[in-house]
């Protein structure tokens, strides 16, 4: 993988033929190499041939839906996954997100901010990847590209929003992120309605790596902001 935000290589999988030439053009125009597929099956087929940067996924496909295909995805490699779809609730978006999707974009949409999102998961994508190979402080130790927690020797089990959640605190200790930071830095994600939720995920992290929920030392609430991660 290139994991450039001008030249990537994108897999669509979209059984709508005018949406899905009209996302080709704009990404093409971008300096994008762009494939099309038309359901599910063949999306995950041509990832797996291709190995690309990018998948932009809708959700109501053919044989395979887009939510299948992003779970199978996340067991396999963390490629970048975007859903494009006219599915809009916020139990749509929590479901997308929750299975590991790095954005969520509803039909209908315009085109420039398609590419906009795009980019922006790239360069993310980019800067996980060339970053260091673990974080983390203590006995708490996060590897962002095998998507592993290790607590003292001991495997963490974490839902896929948890992890961009940790891991977009501990790439900056100290930081003091605001909701709306962390909804951004962790999913590109841009609905209020959702900022209540970093929370939750913060709740159910500290549960899982602090020995005092109420006492942590590794996630910190920054009163009047909301949350830091632990310096050295």
């Amino acid at each position: 993988m290139n994991h450039t935000t001008s030249n990537a290589r994108i897999v669509i999988a979209e059984d709508d033929p005018r949406q899905a030439e009209l996302i080709r053009l704009y990404l093409e125009r971008e300096g994008h190499s762009v494939v099309v597929t038309s359901n599910g099956r063949q999306a995950l087929d041509e990832i797996r041939r291709r190995r690309p940067d990018l998948a932009l996924l809708d959700i109501m496909m053919p044989h395979v839906d887009g939510l299948d295909v992003c779970r199978i995805l996340r067991y396999e490699s963390d490629l970048p996954i975007i859903f494009v779809t006219a599915r809009s609730t916020e139990e749509d978006l929590l479901l997308g997100l929750d299975l590991g999707a790095d954005d969520y974009l509803t039909k209908p949409y315009s085109p420039r901010e398609l590419v906009a999102r795009v980019r922006t998961v790239l360069r993310r994508s980019a800067k996980r990847a060339t970053g260091p190979e673990y974080l983390g402080v203590g006995d708490l130790r996060i590897d962002p590209r095998r998507h592993r927690i290790d607590l003292a020797g001991d495997d963490v089990s974490v839902t896929p929003k948890e992890f961009a959640v940790l891991e977009s605190l501990a790439r900056e200790p100290g930081r003091a992120f605001s909701r709306r930071d962390l909804l951004e830095s962790a999913f590109g994600f841009e609905h209020d309605v959702l900022e209540r939720t970093v929370d939750v995920h913060v709740l159910n992290l500290r549960k899982k790596i602090e020995n005092d929920p109420s006492e942590p030392r590794y996630i910190l609430t920054v009163y009047g902001v909301g949350y830091a991660f632990a310096e050295q």
